[in-house]
């Protein structure tokens, strides 16, 4: 049994310049619309018919991550000013609940190795991804348009004006420079009477803003493309037990070797089936509350672009992590007979490496804002987890024996002794790259375990029973969720604010932004939370007393499932009451190998008894689900918005800088 695979098991308790060849042209002149379907403008800027006559305008595809407007569009159209929340609920009905995600994730300006394009191809154009030089823009004219007008546009950004003429029914759009205004005027014709002038200032600010973190940040436990399980079962062997001790969970689809326990194949063509991570070396997904957040800045303010750079990788410490290299959750894909080298860098080198390398093409571009959750890691929540939900007594003598289980006392003192001097070494190493500190929005963590208004969930095998060790102990359960509400999350407020004793060079200036708006509404959406309204499979497949799987190995070789249907009706994106992945879900969306790990730690066999244990949790489990990162972006929206001063950038005031 490999020690270090196990200690991953994560707790989330709830983180004048050179130029690129395209942008060195001039800018095009005036185009008419693209198709009707591909403009997006918002509801309010259609105008009544009663108001005057008036020029609105919005950036198109403005979530720069998005190669592709229909990606954007997705998300423009199903807001209708609906909450995060609510719009992923309402997309995940609209996937039938394979989510919006699996096919976005092919169409990024980072590819799957978290390598930036540059330049990126958006809609047919490179630009620079970190640095652009010019932003898509849309013309409308609003208001009080006379039937069958005709529109004479003219924008000038300083270089010499450019006109042409539409139906003033037909959007206009055209690249506006960044970084300096275009003032765009309209002469509209209509009849016999004298045109009417119309003019407005179009200036496109492009925020530039990252994600730090471990897990939650990452968006652990929401693959972007699910895997795919089959209606037959495979083989998985106890810890330490005889060849006879065995037990069958449900299979990938698609996988043609050996499910029987007694007939061993290679990893390789076990991975073939693998579920789909934006970065899987990672498991950055684009669920990720960080990635929402971004993107609803994008699609709730029309007039600003976010270029996104996603960093947080689930695992990680302040130590290894941000400022050290970490292991992998999974090699990345590689070519045929390409080796993986296991590890990932440290995030703030690389967000360091980001910044100056925009810096060297725009020496005034600078990055707006962080987005960060660490911490849990540094205080083993893995341990904690393990603490609870391994029961049998093999089981814990060997996590005992091998320091995975952890406990509540040791947990405290590494908050008390680590955490502090993290926190102040990590706000020496973002003070160069921010400036202010408020332009680091800490996102707290929810606790995972409280449902019906706060009450910790009772325990038990449901949601557990993916592995045959696996029960969660309610005092166990109770103690740890006690810890996690009233010291743990407590002292992560203290130290992302300077309160509390925590001892900050100075207080004023050192302060993060901090949210935890959404732990309220995660005391109703614990891992136990359950409703009339889950998905159908789940009511009838998932028991309420952890016994969802048969345990005849016979008859489970064929059906796994003691309610006779097919694991793959199982559905990873549909609307839950619980907002926390149990064991059960990791295994059925993820169902991970620590395939990032060196070839001496892992087991040769793919149905060792240590791949039995990491797969019911390594893809995931008791991290938020989509619903869950919604409902967390939703309190750090607006949080970002008043830190970026977005209501003066809509109403066209150029804010002030904050100090850097």
């Amino acid at each position: 049994m490999a020690r270090t695979p196990v200690r991953l098991i994560m707790l989330a308790a709830l983180l004048a310049p050179a130029q690129p060849a395209a942008a060195q042209t001039a800018p095009a002149a005036v185009e008419q619309s693209a198709p009707a379907a591909a403009q997006g403008a918002p509801a309010a800027a259609q105008g009544a018919p009663d108001t005057p006559m008036q020029i609105s305008w919005e950036v198109r595809n403005r979530f720069r991550l998005f190669r592709e407007e229909r990606d954007f569009l997705l998300h423009t159209d199903g807001a209708h000013g609906r909450s995060i929340l609510a719009s992923e609920q309402a997309l995940e009905l609209q996937s039938d609940g394979r989510g919006w995600a699996r096919n976005t994730v092919n169409r990024l300006c980072i590819d799957l190795l978290g390598r930036v394009s540059e330049p990126c191809t958006r809609d047919s154009v490179k630009e620079s991804y970190l640095t652009p030089t010019e932003h898509p823009v849309t013309l409308r004219l609003t208001g009080q348009v006379p039937v069958g007008a005709t529109c004479a546009w003219t924008l000038d950004d300083g270089d010499g004006p450019r006109q042409s003429t539409f139906d003033c029914a037909e959007p206009v759009n055209f690249r506006a420079r960044y970084g300096r205004p275009t003032v765009a005027s309209v002469e509209v014709s209509s009849g016999p009477d004298a045109p009417q002038r119309v003019t407005t200032e179009v200036m496109v600010r492009d925020f530039f803003i990252a994600g730090l973190g471990d897990s939650i940040a990452s968006g652990e436990g929401n693959p972007d493309r699910p895997i795919a399980l089959s209606d037959e079962g495979f083989c998985f062997r106890f810890y330490l037990s005889s060849a006879s001790a065995q037990y069958y969970r449900p299979s990938r689809a698609g996988y043609k070797g050996g499910r029987a326990c007694e007939a061993p194949d290679t990893v390789q063509n076990w991975q073939r089936q693998s579920a789909l991570w934006f970065n899987s070396a990672c498991h950055r997904s684009l669920y990720s509350y960080q990635t929402r957040t971004a993107l609803a800045l994008a699609v709730q303010h029309p007039h600003i672009a976010v270029t996104y750079l996603p960093l947080a990788c689930t695992g990680a410490t302040i130590a290894d992590g941000l400022f050290g290299s970490q292991r992998a959750r999974e090699c990345p894909p590689t070519k045929a007979g390409a080796r993986c080298s296991g590890t990932v860098s440290a995030q703030l080198a690389e967000l360091r490496e980001a910044v100056s390398a925009a810096k060297r093409r725009q020496p005034e571009r600078s990055l707006d804002l962080v987005l960060l959750s660490v911490g849990a890691n540094d205080i083993n929540f893995s341990g904690l987890v393990a603490d609870v939900i391994v029961d049998t007594s093999t089981e814990r003598a060997l996590f005992r024996r091998s320091g995975v289980i952890g406990s509540v006392d040791d947990s405290r003192a590494a908050m008390a002794r680590d955490l502090p001097q993290g926190f102040a070494k990590l706000r020496e190493a973002l003070k160069p790259l921010v400036g202010d500190l408020a332009r680091v929005v800490y996102v707290s963590y929810a606790n995972p375990t409280l449902a019906e208004g706060g009450a910790p969930c009772p325990g038990g095998r449901a949601g557990f029973d993916i592995h045959p060790s696996f029960n969660a102990r309610p005092q166990r359960l109770a103690n740890v969720s006690d810890y996690v509400q009233n010291e743990f999350l407590p002292q992560l407020k203290a130290l992302a604010l300077c309160q509390s004793g925590i001892l900050c060079r100075d207080p004023a200036a050192d302060r993060m932004t901090f949210v935890d708006a959404h732990q309220a509404a995660f005391a109703n959406h614990g891992f136990c939370a359950r409703a009339p309204t889950d998905p159908e499979f789940d009511q009838a497949c998932f028991s309420a007393t952890g016994e969802s799987f048969d345990p005849d190995i016979v008859a489970a070789a064929s059906q796994p499932m003691l309610c006779g249907r097919s694991a793959g009706e199982y559905r990873a994106y549909l609307p839950r009451a619980r907002w926390i992945r149990d064991a059960n879900d990791s295994y059925f969306a993820a169902m991970t190998y620590p395939g990032g790990l060196p070839a001496s730690s892992q087991p040769t066999d793919i149905h060792d008894a240590t791949w039995g244990v990491l797969s019911a949790v390594y893809g995931g489990a008791v991290h938020p689900s989509a619903e869950g990162h919604a409902a967390m972006a939703d309190a750090a929206l607006p949080a970002v918005a008043s830190v970026l001063q977005l209501d003066a950038v809509e109403s066209g005031v150029s804010p002030e800088p904050a100090a850097r």
